[in-house]
């Protein structure tokens, strides 16, 4: 039974222990080596991710060849192509380990039996896209309202824990930066 998941679960939903017990089946350990992919472009997204150890990105390609990040997850984050994963598409974006990664991987099948054999884990899914969702909302709103430097020092005000294992190339495109431009900010930020 994985206690990181075990304890994630219990923070939004009242579950006995017999009933984590039978809910921890539903998921596949895997380890992931930094780099290497668990979705690319172009493939269905057919499982979603609790991360137990490690950092995940998600990111797509442009038509110019840059790759954008879209969203990070580190120890108990969930990720996944929501889009793909529930509509059966192709998925637009990859799904990579930034450093060496333990993960619990749930198919759509399992999320699906998930749901119906433990009602419970309705209202937990519902409680993690609620966040999901609503801090997405707030990124949107922080790329209108900040300038180019305060989206970086509020960023790294919020999320330093990202600043110490990510690599600054990579909470660039996060940003929207070119690494330059990133290199800049932090110099300015220490003269």
């Amino acid at each position: 039974m994985n206690e990181q998941l075990t304890k994630h679960i219990s923070k939004f939903v009242a579950v006995g222990d017999d009933e984590l017990v039978e809910i921890n089946r539903f998921f596949k350990v895997v380890n992931v080596k930094k780099k290497a992919n668990l979705l690319v472009a172009g493939d269905t997204c057919n499982q979603t991710f609790f991360v137990s150890k490690g950092l995940l990105r998600k990111f797509f390609i442009s038509d110019k060849g840059v790759e954008n990040t879209t969203e990070f997850a580190l120890e108990n984050w969930w990720i996944t192509d929501v889009l793909s994963f529930t509509n059966r598409h192709s998925s637009e974006f990859y799904i990579q380990a930034v450093e060496n990664a333990e993960v619990l991987s749930l198919s759509r099948e399992n999320y699906q039996r998930l749901l119906h054999q433990h009602p419970a884990m309705e209202k937990y899914f519902r409680c993690i896209f609620e966040k999901a969702y609503g801090a997405a909302q707030m990124r949107i709103k922080y790329q209108y309202d900040f300038s180019r430097e305060e989206l970086y020092h509020h960023f790294r005000l919020r999320h330093p824990e990202f600043l110490q294992r990510v690599p600054q190339y990579l909470i660039a495109s996060y940003l929207g930066f070119t690494p330059e431009y990133l290199s800049e900010i932090r110099r300015k930020s220490l003269s």
